[in-house]
């Protein structure tokens, strides 16, 4: 038994076509209704709409990712109980449709983050990156944020200090840009400003990491009830990169607290994403052994290596290179699925920007042939697990 190959689309208006996704050989999609502002009901009329259009082109809807979480459920304020009952509904219209796998985070104002989305490597290809001294840097002269230093130790917020006042302004703009338009939807308005950003910021200065993973529980009791009944996976993404941020706590960075999440609620829906670019950005985390004892409930998979640098920085690399053991933690997830019986949908995720792709502007790490090349890899390394295990 194979995989569910998927790919990731961000809706008709993806440079990255469903033509495209087909042509790579995989057979499903992961979208959402990108439009809607966070906390908003996934209506039938518009899953209908864009299920239809994948179905068009060839491909069934695999994976919902996301149905982003409302920054109030998050603070356990405001109107956070009318988002909760939307997600409820979300989630029953979801499955109206056969969607049977949603994914999500919990990851406090800020989205994945990286400071750098072109950095290029040896070969001339175009990757992701997270430098610890530039978003030092950010954190201590450009937002200007209190305590950071709490965060960073004196060597590095002496570097930083020097990074900082080499930086061009048009880098520093850039930086900015990187990291404050990431901020969720219902959060500002839209071109949100350093002020949105620290407003937002402070609203979290009294949540500590037992406080939001208080407030992630309360939240999976309500809604884990929802998708067993419908029969839905819920698959929570790991923290990227896997460490706090801006003086923030992240609660899915490391073994400990994922253990702590998925026993709080201990339901078959209540899941992870294992994506192993996220988890394999911390050096401590051996993703082999997470594999071995998180296998059972993982419902969606993300393929990703990362390489990660002496300071702790760290960059995407070719899917099967990095620090990530791959075949080591594809062999694991294989063996599971081997037990279910049924195939747990994957997707290769954030692959360079290769040739053509470099003519184009794609949304970051999601261009087209980068993520081909990706999948041919990992699909090669698959099938040579699988036929040497007998399991096919």
């Amino acid at each position: 038994m194979r995989l569910e190959q998927t790919m990731r689309w961000y809706g008709p208006n993806d440079l990255v076509s469903l033509s495209d996704i087909r042509q790579s050989g995989a057979t499903g999609v992961v979208t959402a209704l990108h439009h809607l502002k966070n906390g908003q009901v996934f209506s039938k009329d518009e899953i209908q709409e864009r299920k239809d259009i994948i179905e068009k082109a060839g491909m069934k809807w695999s994976v919902v990712e996301s149905i982003p979480i409302h920054e109030d459920i998050k603070r356990q304020r405001g109107k956070y109980l009318d988002y909760i009952e939307n997600y409820k509904t979300s989630i029953r219209n979801v499955a109206a449709f056969d969607i049977k796998t949603i994914c999500y985070n919990f990851m406090p104002v800020v989205d994945w983050t990286r400071t750098n989305l072109d950095y290029r490597l040896p070969n001339g290809a175009s990757a992701l990156r997270f430098d610890k001294i530039d978003f030092a840097a950010f954190e201590a002269f450009i937002l200007k944020r209190k305590n950071v230093e709490q965060d960073y130790s004196a060597e590095e917020i002496g570097k930083a200090e020097s990074r900082f006042k080499n930086m061009p302004e048009s880098y520093k703009e850039t930086i900015t840009q990187y990291i404050i338009a990431g901020l969720p939807g219902g959060t500002t308005e839209s071109n949100p400003t350093m002020d949105d950003f620290r407003n937002v910021l402070d609203t979290y200065a009294d949540i500590d990491e037992e406080a939001l993973r208080s407030n992630i529980i309360a939240f999976l009791r309500e809604i884990i009830p929802v998708a067993e009944e419908e029969g839905v996976n819920m698959t929570i993404h790991p923290d990227d990169p896997p460490f706090s941020l801006l003086g923030l706590p992240r609660i899915v960075s490391r073994s400990e607290q994922i253990e702590k999440l998925l026993s709080a609620v201990n339901a078959k829906s209540n899941g992870l994403c294992f994506c192993t670019g996220s988890l394999g950005a911390r050096r401590e985390n051996d993703l082999v052994a997470m594999a071995n004892k998180f296998a059972n409930r993982v419902n969606f998979i993300h393929f990703r290596a990362v390489k990660i640098e002496d300071d702790g920085s760290f960059h995407e690399d070719n899917h099967l290179e990095g620090n990530v053991d791959m075949y080591a933690v594809m062999s694991v997830l294989l063996k599971e699925q081997q037990e279910r019986n049924t195939s747990i949908p994957m997707r290769p995720d954030h692959g360079h920007k290769l040739l053509d792709d470099l003519t184009k502007d794609p949304s970051p790490g999601y261009s087209a042939i980068g993520r081909l090349k990706g999948l041919a890899e990992l699909r090669g390394l698959e099938l040579g697990i699988i036929r040497s295990n007998g399991w096919e």
